[in-house]
């Protein structure tokens, strides 16, 4: 099958080829003899019931740092008529930027395969939709208010707060049994982001990994172990951790089991999802899920292209 895709997704200039997924399914796409445009999600233009972007035709790709790709010229896509799919890939942050690229794509759905699912990544934040599974969560709790997360801290002890639509291990903090700077940090918070932020008992545990599983239309297709690098406790590989190669526990099984219909139910083909210690769960991914470059390496897997199957096998 030959497939038309459009990718919307951040410049090409400022991408790391050596791990970003994106890349890697452009790559995998134009070795399959796909048609590939590139836009920006701020292209997205809607009349007359017509949506389009202002596209790049992506004539190369390819594994060499400062020529990795080569573009046509931009050209107005119908998306509606002119792709077979598009991916949702820009990253975060999860704002009203975001969710007026996922209704505007949303009116696309009838006509063309929209990956992830816009309606569905709308409704599944990362830290909202894993709620849904809180019996595979540490203890949790959503909140803005300081005597609610102190309660919190007197029960559970050393926490980890982060902010609700994060990415990438960025403004997540550790607090100490002590509690200190507990209050300043929630006030911070308050200040900073005007939605509720996460809280969660610290995992002494994470020193052993953060496990990204990868997810496509609900079946796992691999997985690494994220390590925290010097000093750190975050193990996201944005943030100095590094990566392992890694197999799943039967606790890790159980929680992909739960996960896996769901996922394909709502059109999530794409998914990456966060285990700390084997045996907690603490992301559903979404919006634009990392990992794959990292875990084809180990295991001498195609991610990408069991993601363009799956994709494939949706469309037709």
């Amino acid at each position: 099958m030959t497939l038309r895709a459009a990718v919307q997704m951040d410049p090409m200039d400022g991408i790391n080829i050596a791990g970003d997924s994106s890349f890697a399914l452009m790559l995998s796409a134009k070795e399959r003899g796909y048609s590939l445009f590139h836009y920006d999600v701020r292209s997205l233009t809607w009349e007359a019931g017509r949506l389009t972007a202002r596209a790049h035709p992506v004539l190369e790709v390819r594994r060499e740092a400062g020529a990795h790709y080569r573009f046509g010229e931009p050209q107005t896509l119908d998306l509606g008529r002119d792709v077979d799919v598009v991916l949702m890939r820009q990253d975060p942050p999860f704002d009203l930027g975001y969710l007026t690229g996922t209704w505007l794509l949303e009116r696309i759905a009838h006509e063309t395969l929209v990956v992830n699912d816009p309606v569905s990544v709308r409704n599944a934040p990362e830290k909202v939709f894993v709620l849904d599974f809180a019996e595979f969560m540490p203890p949790t709790m959503v909140t803005r208010d300081l005597e609610a997360v102190k309660d919190f801290h007197q029960r559970y002890g050393a926490l980890v707060i982060k902010p609700l639509h994060g990415n990438g291990g960025k403004a997540v903090f550790r607090i100490d049994e002590a509690g200190t700077n507990l209050g300043a940090l929630v006030e911070l918070f308050g200040q900073v982001w005007p939605e509720p932020f996460m809280v969660q008992q610290f995992l002494p545990s994470v020193s052993e990994g953060d496990k990204r599983i990868v997810l496509i239309d609900g079946e796992v297709a691999g997985a690494i172990n994220r390590k925290p690098g010097e000093g750190e406790f975050r193990s996201n590989l944005a943030v100095g951790g590094y990566a392992e190669a890694a197999t799943l526990s039967p606790r890790e099984q159980e929680i992909c089991a739960a996960l896996g219909p769901r996922l394909r139910e709502r059109g999530l083909i794409f998914v990456g999802i966060d285990v700390i210690g084997g045996e907690w769960l603490t992301e559903i991914n979404v919006t634009s899920p990392t990992g794959i470059v990292a875990i084809d390496r180990f295991n001498g897997t195609d991610t990408a292209g069991m993601i363009w199957d799956a994709i494939a096998r949706r469309i037709g």
